[in-house]
């Protein structure tokens, strides 16, 4: 069984929400357990927490990009 793709979000708004920074890229992480309307995301802190969905716009990346974001986003 192969590795998920990676997958990744742009934050269009934080309502205030200080771990956030709207237009920057953040990794999606898969969640069975998430609410629907949630995200689970890597946020400013370096945490992983469940954020409105309504905050983030779904991209699709292109592989290359997709490699370089994940590496990038997880130093």
């Amino acid at each position: 069984m192969g590795r998920a793709r990676a997958r990744f979000a742009i934050c269009l708004r934080n309502e205030d929400c200080v771990d956030l920074e709207v237009r920057k890229v953040y990794p999606i992480l898969p969640d069975a357990t998430a609410r629907d309307g949630y995200l689970r995301v890597i946020d400013e802190s370096g945490e992983d927490y469940l954020y409105s969905a309504d905050y983030f716009v779904v991209i699709d990346v292109p592989v290359a990009a997709r490699r370089v974001l994940s590496t990038h986003l997880r130093a």
